[in-house]
């Protein structure tokens, strides 16, 4: 069965469709915004390699003739060589301001592609086809767009929101397990920042999700489409509570530049990783209890995910370093650095007033476990 989050942005209003056999009808489901016959698809050759074929068959069981274009695979894609050159491949191939351009793929596919959206001829239409679980549950959801700096991650982009994201659960039976579990770090993250009762049923089904279960892992994708759905009609642009979808980002943001945006560390693990260290802060600053940063720890560690700096192979750098590496995080306002904290479970809060010595401990105390 296919379930619908609607997201009512005023004049970009677009539905989320989510369920198993999205991709094989992905023709029928495209074919009401199209005003000619005719898609560009953008993919990576992981991605290409599974589901291209049987998303062309579908467009064309449709009527709706397709080219496509493949980028190499891993965040190292997000990049302006690529994304010039996706761009220049839009142009190339005749890409008009009234087509619609595919994004199928995971987050790197679906923030790039958006971005070469949103500026080629001043913004065409673009649908999401995630096929990631992180994709599916977050970067496919809310309009963000971009790639990646020298100087950080996401620090070039756009807001341009899809027209349609079609979330095929089946798609995520072909995902490694690491994968899988690195997009769990996301599911996690809404159930900490803003839903308890959601926490709790992860804790318990969890490990149903991770072995395949369709209907926990449909419905772990809706609950958590609908919060961000709510937290994006509410603050489109993060100008105030869509900060608190950053929650553990500051942190993985910094772990990511530091691992060099490689597989030592996906973005996911970081999320989970940043996810467990921001409520270890907020227990340093008596914001919570002592007990709930072991709970989420536990929790992470009995799914098998990364949680602390430990599991990160490789060496990282000091505390000093990886400061000045949040220190190029664009949730920077005024020179001040935003963190995402908590009271408890489910009870986020965004605040600039964290003493820089305080972080600098936990940082020392966790690259001192390792």
């Amino acid at each position: 069965m296919v379930q619908t989050v609607h997201v009512p942005l005023a004049g970009r209003e677009y539905d989320v469709r989510i369920g198993q056999g999205l991709l094989t009808n992905a023709g029928a489901e495209m074919a009401p915004l199209l005003r000619r016959k005719r898609v560009a698809v953008v993919t990576d050759e992981n991605v290409a390699a599974k589901h291209l074929d049987d998303l062309q068959s579908a467009l064309e069981a449709s009527g709706i003739a397709s080219v496509y274009h493949v980028l190499p695979a891993g965040e190292a894609t997000k990049s302006w060589p690529h994304f010039s050159n996706c761009v220049d491949w839009l142009l190339e191939t005749k890409v008009e301001r009234n087509d619609v351009v595919v994004a199928l793929g995971g987050g790197v596919v679906g923030d790039l592609v958006g971005f070469a959206a949103a500026v080629l001829r001043r913004g065409v239409r673009f649908v999401q086809m995630p096929t990631s679980l992180l994709a599916q549950v977050d970067s496919s959801v809310g309009g963000k767009t971009g790639i990646n700096s020298t100087h950080g991650k996401n620090l070039i982009g756009a807001f341009h929101q899809p027209s349609l994201v079609l979330a095929d659960i089946a798609v995520l039976g072909t995902l490694r397990p690491r994968d899988f579990l690195a997009g769990y770090g996301e599911v996690v993250k809404y159930g900490l920042l803003g839903d308890a009762d959601f926490y709790d049923w992860l804790e318990t089904n969890g490990p149903a999700l991770a072995s395949g279960d369709t209907e926990a892992r449909t419905y772990a994708v809706k609950r958590s489409v609908e919060m961000k759905a709510e937290i994006v009609v509410r603050d489109e642009t993060e100008q105030g509570d869509r900060a608190l979808l950053n929650l553990g980002h500051t942190f993985c943001h910094a772990l990511e530049k530091a691992t060099g945006y490689s597989d030592r560390l996906l973005h996911g693990e970081g999320v989970a990783i940043g996810c467990a260290l921001a409520f270890d802060l907020s227990q340093r600053l008596g914001l919570c209890s002592q007990e709930l940063p072991s709970r989420i720890h536990a929790h992470l560690k009995a799914m098998g995910m990364k949680a602390d700096l430990a599991d990160i192979p490789g060496e990282l750098p000091d505390a000093d370093t990886l400061l000045d590496l949040m220190g190029q995080d664009k949730k920077v306002i005024d020179g001040q650095l935003r963190f995402i904290l908590a009271r408890g479970i489910g009870q986020a809060f965004v605040t600039s007033d964290v003493p820089k010595d305080v972080v600098r401990g936990l940082l020392s105390d966790a690259l001192a476990s390792r």
